[in-house]
């Protein structure tokens, strides 16, 4: 079958119209597509590998995938995975096995291939492992964690970047150029700030772009013999622009990840930045709120004790006052954390004390500290000897012979505040107990 030829081409959206037939047409991608790179390579040759192209959207998955089997004269079957099933990669096997007999090799492009199950990925690997099948799989997920092993052993891995503005601005240039294919034949005169603002609006989607300039020359005016695209008629066509990700899907916790480093690094405009393009996106607030929170202790700590609590109270707020308003109380809790004092205090001694306790599973908790309920109890020993500190000079039972930790244990220090915010107020105190032990047994504090 022609790929480029098919029935009601003409009246295809421009973006599918402008799909490039050869590589010297295609814009982006040079670190694939660039002279003596490996897919440039494998054009040249018609030696085909199996592969996946990973990628966001409109950055020419598919476009890729038709241009390889065309220039290797292979038979391509097409099938998107949120379609087919067993039963169709079995009958594109079959017609497979026909081309095999006739020397005539098979790419099959599953696009979406993160989403068949493990059987289907299954079904298909022997074919493709035999060489039957030279696989070209599309995905817009982190192939790592949506094929499996044994599939992805037998694919190269190719990563596609969105395109960017410039590459955009070339891809719709052509469009209105192309009289063809495109929009040349109406002799459209755009200026290049319009251009510019389409292909920004686009977010490194080249079919988004195409999308948006086939809309907005609805709204040219007509100069004599031409038509003129103007700045005004795009606020029709682009509207609310909303940088749309799926939930899901790696943008969605690359961004989670950038708020919570921009926030520990203290870089505020940084971490509203992330913020505002996760929620614009559809992202959940609670989803930053609740990352919010474990910085507060994780990344914060006891440096800026407030922290907390602050966050807590923003959640509150963003349930008692709704969307709108309640985005206002995670900003301000966001900018708290971020211009606070940073410590990882709380993080270190928490990690320390799980993995000791890890090491020294089986220890005993010293009788002193033990509840005594009942007379048997009692007489064992339990809660003798024990201190209470509010009976204490300073509120504070010091020497080492009362300070809770198990006999048997090599002592360990977990938490050490930093010298930063309220934490070296917290060491300050600390050293100075620590001075109170060692007066009460006799010797010199510990350094």
């Amino acid at each position: 079958m022609d790929l480029f030829s098919q029935q009601g081409a003409d009246n295809a959206p421009l973006a599918y119209r402008m799909r490039p037939r050869r590589l010297d047409d295609y814009v982006g991608q040079q670190a694939l597509v660039g002279p003596g790179k490996p897919l440039r390579r494998m054009a040249e040759t018609g030696q085909l590998r199996s592969m996946i192209l990973w990628g966001p959207p409109g950055v020419g998955k598919t476009t890729l995938a038709e241009i390889l089997a065309d220039a290797s004269g292979a038979s391509l079957e097409q099938l998107s995975a949120v379609m087919a099933g067993v039963k169709e990669l079995r009958a594109a096997v079959e017609r497979a096995r026909g081309a095999q007999a006739q020397q005539r090799p098979t790419v099959l492009f599953l696009d979406e291939i993160h989403r068949l199950n493990k059987s289907q990925q299954d079904a298909l690997l022997p074919h493709v492992e035999s060489g039957l099948l030279t696989l070209i799989g599309a995905t817009t997920e982190n192939p790592s964690f949506e094929v499996n092993s044994a599939l992805l052993s037998r694919a190269r891995v190719y990563v596609l970047k969105k395109l960017a503005a410039s590459d955009l601005v070339e891809v719709l240039q052509r469009a209105l150029e192309d009289p063809e294919r495109g929009l040349g034949k109406r002799s459209i005169s755009v200026d290049p700030e319009v251009l510019a603002i389409l292909a920004r609006a686009s977010s490194g989607d080249a079919r988004r772009a195409l999308g948006l300039l086939e809309t907005a020359c609805d709204f040219t005016r007509r100069e004599g013999e031409r038509e003129r695209l103007e700045k005004p008629a795009l606020d029709a066509v682009l509207g609310y622009q909303a940088s749309a990700f799926d939930k899901q899907g790696d943008h969605y916790y690359d961004l989670l990840s950038a708020i919570h480093k921009s926030i520990r690094s203290s870089r505020v405009d940084a971490a509203l930045l992330y913020i505002a393009q996760f929620m614009q996106g559809g992202g959940d607030p609670l989803d930053v709120v609740r990352r919010l929170a474990a910085i507060a202790s994780e990344d914060v700590g006891n440096a800026e004790p407030r922290a907390l609590p602050l966050v807590i109270a923003a959640w509150d707020a963003y349930l008692r006052l709704g969307d709108h308003e309640g985005q206002r109380a995670i900003a301000h809790a966001a900018i708290h954390l971020a211009v606070a004092p940073k410590s990882n205090a709380i993080d270190q001694a928490w990690s320390g004390a799980k993995g000791f306790v890890a090491e020294h599973p089986d220890f005993e908790v010293p009788h002193y500290l033990r509840n005594a309920p009942t007379k048997l109890m009692a007489s064992l020993g339990h809660g003798e000897g024990y201190r209470y500190a509010h009976n204490e000079p300073q509120g504070y039972p010091a020497g080492r012979a009362h300070d809770c930790w198990p006999g048997e244990l090599p002592p360990r220090q977990f938490f050490a505040p930093s010298d930063y915010g309220q934490e070296k107020r917290f060491r300050q105190m600390l050293d100075y107990r620590a001075e109170l032990d060692a007066q009460a047994d006799g010797g010199a504090a510990e350094p």
